[in-house]
């Protein structure tokens, strides 16, 4: 089965540009706030416990397990992930919705009454299960809550959210650290959590429930994270030999993923990324990609102060230059209806971000002057709009790659 358009490759030429109007008007902005903000607490989340971090270990201590703070959050975002569509078919689009705003909520007052290191992990591993079921049901959801014509639309706003965290967290998290406040700031995550789950069974609708449900890929779930935690642990092991053998356990772990996964019944992805010319494969690794170049943010602040000398409240927000590219763009890109302009965007985007990268890594000087540190910003601007030139169109693709509501998930 091949990947098609909504846009008019099956026959329905739809040249009409949805508008941001209907989406935010009375009909469905419920659904769109709600499916948004989910995504949102998660990105605001991840900055904000960054910004918090020294405090609270200077607090409770646990400098060992500095690192461990963002990766077993991050783990825990990609299992549940995974398991958005299992969860959405047994409870429906409300109940799983509930269940993540549930579990984000308890994690964020674990973390907030934590005496010590080893209680605030658990916590955040608990966090990081909730964001991760409430950023997969966001872009999981588009399909029942919205119609058809807005699934862009509904895609490039909770990918903005991203956007948004990376400048609330910094900011939210800067200002409780500055008080030493840092457990009011979990407090405050887990009231905006009770408040949305709230308003879900109001404004979402509950979904289809099957009666039958797939059994959960357990083997895949663990590959896949064994894998990132391969790749977590080569950045913090002393030793480039150290390093580049983690970094080979994980493209061993993930090769046994992809066998284990073309084998399997259970698996995570649809059916149709398997079979023989299916464009899905591709679809998916230029996400993945895409993704990786996301990720690359969470660096940057580091790079702005080893670097460039910046203070930690600035470098801070050089991260957010990426986050800015992609989620203005996108807001522009997501308008495109002609399959000939979609096609383009999800093959520029891509090039656009290497790029952008390429640029960046020639501009790295050690001691590097303020000038040329500056020059960074416009550079991830550029780099960030890639991510937003494709990903809404890419997102599309896959959802419109079948017809069977459980795999376009």
């Amino acid at each position: 089965m091949s990947v098609h358009d909504n846009n008019g490759a099956d026959g329905g030429v739809n040249t009409v540009s949805p508008s941001w109007r209907e989406l935010l008007g009375p009909e469905h902005a419920g659904a769109a706030i709600v499916l948004a903000v989910g995504v949102l607490v998660g990105a605001v989340n991840i900055y904000l416990a960054s910004s918090l971090l020294p405090t609270v270990v200077a607090d409770i201590g646990g400098s060992g397990f500095y690192a461990w703070n963002m990766t077993i959050y991050l783990v825990a975002m990609v299992i549940a992930t995974m398991l958005v569509s299992r969860l959405a078919g047994r409870w429906g689009n409300v109940g799983a919705y509930l269940i993540g705003f549930g579990a984000f909520l308890a994690g964020s007052l674990a973390c907030a009454v934590s005496p010590v290191m080893p209680v605030l992990l658990s916590g955040r591993a608990v966090q990081g299960l909730g964001a991760g079921l409430l950023s997969g049901l966001g872009f999981a959801a588009v399909r029942s809550a919205l119609p058809e014509r807005l699934w862009a639309r509904g895609n490039a706003l909770m990918s903005a959210m991203y956007g948004v965290g990376n400048f609330v967290g910094p900011a939210l998290g800067g200002l409780f650290a500055q008080f030493g406040a840092w457990r009011p700031a979990f407090v405050a995550m887990a009231v905006i959590a009770a408040v949305c789950g709230l308003f879900v069974p109001r404004v979402l609708p509950r979904g289809e429930r099957g009666d039958v449900q797939a059994p959960v890929p357990l083997v895949s779930l663990l590959l896949v994270t064994a894998a990132t935690a391969a790749v977590s642990l080569a950045g913090v092991l002393p030793g480039a030999m150290a390093m580049a053998s983690g970094i080979v356990v994980a493209l061993l772990l993930v090769a046994g993923f992809v066998v284990h996964e073309r084998r399997s019944g259970p698996r995570v992805f649809p059916r149709t990324t398997y079979q023989p010319g299916s464009p899905l494969k591709w679809v998916y690794l230029t996400l993945a990609l895409l993704a990786f170049g996301v990720a690359v943010e969470s660096f940057v602040p580091l790079f702005g102060q080893r670097l460039g000398g910046l203070a930690p409240a600035v470098a801070g927000f050089f991260g957010a230059a990426i986050s800015l590219g992609w989620s203005s763009t996108q807001l522009v890109s997501s308008s495109a209806v002609k399959e000939r302009t979609i096609r383009r965007l999800r093959v520029t985007g891509p090039l656009v971000l290497a790029l952008g990268f390429l640029v960046q890594g020639l501009l790295q000087r050690q001691d590097a002057p303020g000038w040329l540190v500056f020059v960074w910003v416009p550079v991830l601007l550029v780099a960030g709009a890639g991510i937003g030139l494709a990903y809404p169109h890419l997102a599309v693709a896959v959802m419109s790659s079948t017809r069977d509501p459980e795999e376009g998930r």
